[in-house]
């Protein structure tokens, strides 16, 4: 059996589908009340550092330094505890990693999705799932923040 991770925005709605929900963020994400989150688990640890998501500001030019140096990081004696149990709960059931990043495909859900540690099934797995969820995911545009409840428009 293989492992079944997914990532997508943590503003968008919740699926059914979308198992234990980890929102792997340093900072909480802006405008968005903890009691509308519908997040099982904050993983701060296995977030990158403040100085390299300083340094990498999202510039998707950046993005395969930023995914070299973050996983750099994940093997740091200090977050391997936060990544053992992030390993733990995808081997046992289906995780949605969440993220505020807009650009999902250059967010660190996107590498923890795809790491080895996490997401990337062993040689002798099969059928892993690693893919953002939502509009994008579908090919749809995605829709104005406005039609999908932003937190900007929420208050």
């Amino acid at each position: 059996m293989g492992v079944d991770v997914r990532y997508r925005r943590v503003y968008d709605e919740p699926s059914r589908e979308d198992g234990v929900r980890i929102l792997v963020d340093r900072v909480w994400p802006r405008g968005l009340r903890k009691e509308d989150a519908h997040i099982d688990e904050w993983m701060r640890d296995v977030a990158p550092s403040t100085e390299l998501r300083r340094w990498y500001g999202h510039d998707p030019e950046r993005y395969e330094e930023f995914r070299r140096r973050y996983l750099t990081e994940l093997g740091e004696a200090e977050r391997q505890a936060a990544v053992q149990r992030l390993r733990e709960t995808a081997a046992r059931t289906p995780v949605t990693l969440l993220t505020a990043s807009r650009d999902l495909e250059h967010s660190q859900a996107a590498v923890l999705a795809a790491s080895e540690p996490i997401g990337r099934p062993a040689a002798s797995s099969v059928g892993a799932v690693r893919r953002p969820v939502g509009d994008r995911a579908a090919g749809r545009p995605a829709r104005p923040a406005a039609d999908r409840g932003s937190p900007a428009t929420r208050r």
